[in-house]
């Protein structure tokens, strides 16, 4: 308890000592910042805003760096001073000593650095809120790039996350909103994949997960990993050239088609989400490149896979309803698909909500990103969820993160980008085959496994429900049981053929015939 006070104290310092209570403040009456100033005479607030800011977040640690780097690329909801002072959160975090970082790799590899590489070099080349990075070189030849976590972050991080487990449980007892958005339930799910990230070998499975989706695609790179030199606080990974997606003019020095590049980064996340149900959820620019090498010219890299979000089936079926939904401006579905999942309660008339989301949504289509301003809009919807009590969904917490970063990307790539027509063929294409012929075959042969393992054992089963049976004699029993096993010899065949080929369909046709002809049967 006395820990969490002498943080609350050293928040309340750092926001003192770089003005921010002057920035908080900038609406209210001249009088009441007249009143301040003269109290805290004592301080020298004479830097611009938006640095004091970026210092106050790096002192206070990695949990405020990271509310710094979401909100940089939220340009149209803040002033530009800010927002560039803010985008230096994203690779300019001060580092840790080199010597530090050393004894974290011998810890960790069991071998000096020296001894492991044959080359390493001591500067790092980007320092971030959770670890820095040093490039190395293998003594077969492979270039690397090392990442050492920062000393003592799982202390920092539990202090920080402590508060705010404190301050969400205030909100939701003293604010009358706070039970419908679960803050509770929120800042635990922040606090878990805060802690995964604290772990590097997660990290590394995630990106060697990504890198196996991504496989054959033309559109996204991500590095191998090195597994006999990672550990829990020491990673090894391919060492990945590009430019930083950031810096707009030396991609258009280098001829990058930015068009095609915010389209591209469209379907990236969208095949992340409805394909794989696996996404990476830290997009921020300081975590994606653009490669310009020959062979994969315009291509995405993505970098920094400790934090990344699952989506369940029904979350991705409810999702692409929705955004499908949203698309064709089919209000009433949107509706209802509120209600059905649970989010909105049973009893609310689905052409009120109906009428809500059209307010909210119309005025943004056939619009270009720059003429909308999201945030309006999400207020709008924040004030509809609020008038209709729809709950908010704690595990989507990370998508709805994402989808800023993804916003914010498209902001500075294309202007002009159509979010909703360069999304809507995508998920067109990917409900179609979900629930058309392709999805229905794809699924019959992931279920042939177990059919294979099911069918041998049906008459034994059916042997059993006949003996179980009452009101039957012995001798219509016997009879009955002859049946079944003569149409399960008639099966035979027709299964041979379905498991030689490997064809769903066919199981399935075999399976649903099987059933039929038993029901009856036993009718």
């Amino acid at each position: 308890m006395i820990r969490r006070l002498l943080r609350v104290f050293r928040i309340l310092s750092v926001v003192l000592r770089y003005g921010l209570d002057n920035i908080a403040m900038s609406g209210v009456t001249p009088r009441i910042a007249l009143l301040t100033k003269r109290l805290l005479f004592w301080r020298d607030i004479s830097a611009p805003r938006g640095e004091r800011l970026r210092r106050a977040l790096e002192e206070l640690g990695p949990i405020f760096v990271k509310f710094g780097q979401v909100m940089s690329t939220r340009r149209d909801l803040m002033p530009p001073d800010i927002a560039n002072e803010l985008a230096l959160l994203q690779d300019r975090v001060p580092p840790f000593d080199s010597d530090l970082a050393i004894a974290q790799i011998i810890r960790s590899l069991g071998a000096h650095p020296d001894d492991l590489f044959a080359w390493f070099d001591r500067k790092p080349v980007a320092s971030a809120s959770i670890a820095q990075v040093h490039f190395a070189r293998l003594r077969n030849g492979a270039e690397v790039a090392v990442k050492v976590l920062r000393p003592n972050m799982k202390k920092t991080i539990d202090e920080d996350v402590a508060l705010m487990h404190i301050v969400a449980g205030w909100v939701e007892r003293l604010w009358a909103d706070g039970r419908r958005l679960k803050p509770r339930q929120v800042v635990a799910e922040f606090d878990k994949y805060l802690h995964d990230e604290l772990d590097l070998m997660r990290e590394a499975a995630n990106g060697s997960q990504l890198r196996r989706n991504f496989a054959e695609s033309k559109m996204l790179l991500v590095p191998e990993m090195y597994w006999d030199f990672c550990s829990e606080s020491v990673i090894t990974m391919e060492r990945m050239n590009g430019i930083p997606i950031s810096q707009i003019d030396r991609l258009l020095a280098e001829g990058v088609d930015l068009k095609k590049l915010s389209s591209d980064g469209v379907e990236i996340f969208f095949t992340q989400v409805f394909r794989d149900g696996f996404f990476h959820a830290d997009m921020h620019p300081g975590n994606i490149l653009v490669s310009v090498a020959p062979e994969t010219f315009g291509r995405y890299i993505a970098l920094d896979f400790g934090i990344v979000g699952t989506l369940t089936d029904f979350d991705k079926d409810y999702l692409s309803q929705n955004f499908l939904a949203f698309f064709r401006r089919d209000y009433k579905r949107v509706a209802e698909a509120h209600i059905e999942s649970g989010w909105a309660p049973k009893d609310t008339r689905v052409d009120e909500l109906e009428a809500a989301v059209r307010a909210c949504c119309e005025p943004i289509f056939d619009r270009p990103l720059r003429d909308i301003s999201f945030g309006q809009v999400l207020l709008r919807l924040f004030q509809t969820s609020r008038r209709f009590n729809v709950e908010v969904q704690p595990q989507l917490v990370l998508l709805q993160k994402t989808l800023l970063n993804i916003e914010g990307l498209g902001r500075q790539l294309d202007p002009d980008l159509d979010l909703w027509k360069t999304a809507r063929p995508y998920l067109e294409r990917w409900m179609n085959e979900q629930i058309g012929w392709r999805g229905l075959l794809e699924r019959l042969r992931e279920e042939a496994p177990r059919y294979s393992q099911l069918l041998p054992q049906l008459p034994r089963l059916a042997a059993q429900a006949l003996q179980a049976s009452q009101g039957n004699d012995s001798r219509e029993n016997a009879e009955l049981l002859k049946r079944v096993l003569s149409e399960q010899r008639r099966t035979n065949m027709l299964l041979s053929v379905a498991v030689y080929f490997g064809g769903g369909l066919a199981v399935g046709v075999v399976v649903v015939q099987l059933f039929l002809r038993w029901y009856y049967l036993l009718e």
